[in-house]
């Protein structure tokens, strides 16, 4: 428990960031969420957010107490200043870069400093996210190294003393899973696989044993492959 710090979690309605708001309400003891709508073509992860914050504080009694506001900002200029396979009806590819189309350049960095923002007026000092570098596509926003810089430079610039978390950096999809579990038993688990969405294509109409999505895309291809290997364990 850390006593009297307030956290803000990044909270898309995926699996990750699902994951970390459950190891927020476990950790502290008041809890906000953010949400970003920068015109994801797999918007229907917002749609997902509501459910799973009201359902998320009934599986252990000390939370509802701890889950304060959600806040959900428009970044529509995401989409104006990116043409990526997340913002736009394209094919998932790979650039001449190396880096997969789904990159949508700056997008953490600004995530993480309207959430700064925000956290200051609130008086929350811990900003948590999902970011990983152990099963991820390669987006440098992603890394530790980045995280670690930002949260220097959004101190230096804020005058603040805000702690940046990224408690998935260095854990598989499979581990993310036990993380989840070792949180919130079973219960979790299965409300995580049903109620979150991660496929960047928006498919939310089937429901598999690893939860929703279109099975093909990279975003699924990991989640499946670590729900399987968590299964097997």
């Amino acid at each position: 428990m850390t006593g009297g710090n307030g956290a803000l979690v990044l909270f898309s309605g995926g699996q990750d960031s699902a994951t970390c708001l459950a190891w927020a309400l476990d950790r502290f003891e008041t809890v906000e969420t953010i949400g970003f709508d920068y015109g994801q073509r797999h918007r229907v992860e917002l749609e997902c957010r509501e459910e799973f914050r009201a359902k998320v504080v009934k599986l252990n009694p000390t939370w509802a107490g701890r889950l304060g506001l959600d806040h959900m900002l428009d970044l529509s200029l995401l989409g104006q200043v990116s043409e990526t396979a997340l913002t736009r009806d394209a094919e998932i590819a790979l650039r001449a870069d190396g880096l997969p189309n789904t990159f949508v350049p700056g997008r953490n960095l600004l995530f993480f400093t309207l959430a700064a923002a925000l956290a200051s007026r609130r008086e929350l000092r811990h900003l948590i996210g999902g970011m990983c570098e152990t099963d991820y596509s390669g987006y440098p926003d992603c890394r530790d190294d980045t995280l670690k810089s930002l949260q220097v430079t959004l101190n230096l610039g804020m005058g603040s003393r805000s702690v940046v978390h990224t408690p998935l950096m260095w854990l598989d999809k499979a581990q993310t899973w036990g993380l989840a579990e070792s949180i919130g038993g079973k219960r979790l688990v299965d409300l995580i696989r049903r109620g979150t969405h991660t496929c960047y294509r928006g498919e939310h109409d089937v429901l598999h044993d690893w939860g929703y999505g279109c099975s093909e895309c990279p975003a699924c291809a990991l989640r499946i492959k670590g729900w399987q290997v968590f299964s097997a364990s």
